[in-house]
């Protein structure tokens, strides 16, 4: 039979039986093509040794040690690689008593990781991968995005994915859950995978946060970064690490939300620099119950006000002034702040940002603290001044300064949109749940999400909390002698975990 090609249209080749009848309508059918039984099994050979490779290399270690073992066992008998496994398995044991974390790092994850990926990953990804719809079928072809890592922490699974051409991460964003339902995970996540085309995915296991966290020890004056102060625990058991210096932070969340635990966790993580005379925290309480606690240790190094008459806007304007007098003496000198006792860094701390903002009845009070707040949130960073303000409402007519703020809090929040609101557009379909926190105190308060200047990815914290006779007691050791500041401990109530 013979057969020719007729192009029907771009890329479309089929195949008809040719015909010397001009009135006989087509007979279509695919060619048969007849491969050469040597070409086919020669093919099959050439895939089977480069997968055979790829394996190899993958597994370069474990195939060393069993081709080793094997070769001692037919060489000198199985009792000398039996008793080796023995003494490998007690060393790997003690390993894992006296150095556990770093027992986990190289062994336990990686272990871990392997098991996941062949037990879990590898096993379920094409079903629930087409049931979320993120796999594609083209002239009968289906095709699947595929696994190239598997990274595994101790709460949660990375999964390093390529995806496949012309998707996007937003796709894989809003699967979240179904990716979450079907790999059996408390909650799933999409990060930037590194480089165009691929996604890592984050599956949390079990939720490390769901216990509080008691107030941290004090660290040590020299051990104190106000880069990186650490004030509570991150997601994956790592420390939570706020810098203060050269930014500033808007933490923002309901009523009980757990505000306070950052704020005192802060204060606590500074106490030593401020013993010290490098560092000054001017407080502004428009509550007058949550700073209140610590207005002795406030007055003492900084200042504090709760007058809701005119004294909080005038603390606030006089840090704008010392901010500016200060930037006249830097200008032209250092481009770069150190902390010293003639120049300590300041740390401005308003407890409730919307009253200031919107909510003072007085508009000229209200006028004066949005330019003042203005002034030192678009100029002190440089000069060692940071804004920590706290706030329950998202809105921006509430502060519209919150762009100002390139470091952001967002806590528990009652409506989904609020977390974009704080957090900036496209933040929850990032994963950061923070209308999802539970509203009781022991399971949510203090936690919630984190998204820094230089990081678009949020990231789950929480804060420590300091109780009423931590703060008591915090107050009570700045009234003692300051020889003891350089001390590595403070004491059984201020250096308990």
């Amino acid at each position: 039979m013979a057969w020719e090609f007729r192009k029907l249209g771009p890329g479309e080749n089929v195949a008809v039986e040719a015909s010397t009848d001009p009135f006989a309508g087509p007979k279509w059918a695919p060619p048969v093509w007849h491969m050469p039984e040597g070409l086919v099994l020669l093919v099959n050979l050439v895939r089977f040794l480069v997968r055979l490779t790829v394996f190899a290399v993958r597994n370069a270690v474990p195939l060393s040690v069993l081709a080793g073992l094997g070769w001692l066992g037919y060489r000198v008998g199985w009792v000398l690689p039996v008793v080796l496994v023995l003494v490998a398995g007690a060393g790997l044991g003690g390993w894992a008593v006296l150095d556990r974390p770093g027992f986990l790092r190289w062994v336990g994850y990686p272990a871990r990781a392997k098991w996941r990926y062949v037990r879990v990953y590898r096993r379920d990804w094409q079903p629930v991968i087409v049931m979320a719809g993120l796999s594609r079928t083209h002239k009968g072809r289906e095709y699947l995005p595929s696994i190239k890592r598997v990274r595994c922490g101790p709460a949660s699974d990375r999964v390093l994915v390529q995806m496949l051409k012309g998707q996007a991460p937003d796709v894989w964003e809003r699967a979240t859950p179904n990716l979450a339902h079907g790999f059996g995970v408390s909650l799933a996540r999409v990060r930037h995978g590194g480089r165009p085309g691929r996604v890592w995915l984050e599956f949390v296991r079990k939720d490390v946060l769901a216990t509080p966290l008691p107030a941290l020890p004090i660290p040590a004056a020299a051990d104190v970064n106000l880069s990186g102060l650490v004030i509570g625990r991150c997601e994956d058991g790592s420390p939570w690490r706020l810098r203060v210096q050269g930014t500033h932070v808007l933490v923002a969340g309901a009523t009980g939300s757990g505000k306070g635990s950052i704020i005192w966790s802060t204060v606590r993580a500074l106490l030593p620099l401020m013993v010290a005379g490098l560092v000054e925290i001017w407080a502004v309480d428009p509550k007058r119950m949550e700073l209140s606690f610590g207005r002795g240790l406030f007055e003492r190094y900084g200042r504090y006000s709760d007058d809701p008459k005119g004294g909080m806007v005038e603390l606030l304007e006089a840090a704008a002034e010392d901010m500016n007098r200060r930037a006249e003496e830097f200008g032209g000198v250092t481009r770069s702040f150190t902390p010293t006792t003639a120049h300590p860094f300041r740390l401005i701390i308003v407890d409730e940002l919307a009253f200031l903002t919107a909510y003072c009845p007085d508009r000229d009070l209200r006028k004066r603290a949005e330019a003042a707040l203005a002034v030192l949130t678009s100029q002190g960073r440089s000069v060692g001044y940071c804004v920590l303000g706290a706030q329950q409402d998202a809105r921006k007519e509430v502060n519209n300064l919150r762009n100002l703020f390139p470091d952001r809090i967002a806590l528990r929040l009652d409506e989904s949109e609020q977390v974009d609101m704080i957090l900036g557009d496209g933040a929850r379909d990032r994963g950061a749940y923070a209308d999802q926190i539970s509203p009781i105190p022991q399971i949510g308060a203090g936690g919630g999400f984190v998204r820094l200047e230089t990081v678009p990815d949020p990231v789950r914290v929480r804060a420590a909390y300091v109780s009423d006779d931590d703060i008591s007691a915090m107050v009570a050791y700045t009234d003692h002698d300051t020889d003891d500041t350089d001390d590595d401990t403070y004491g059984p109530t201020l250096g308990a975990a």
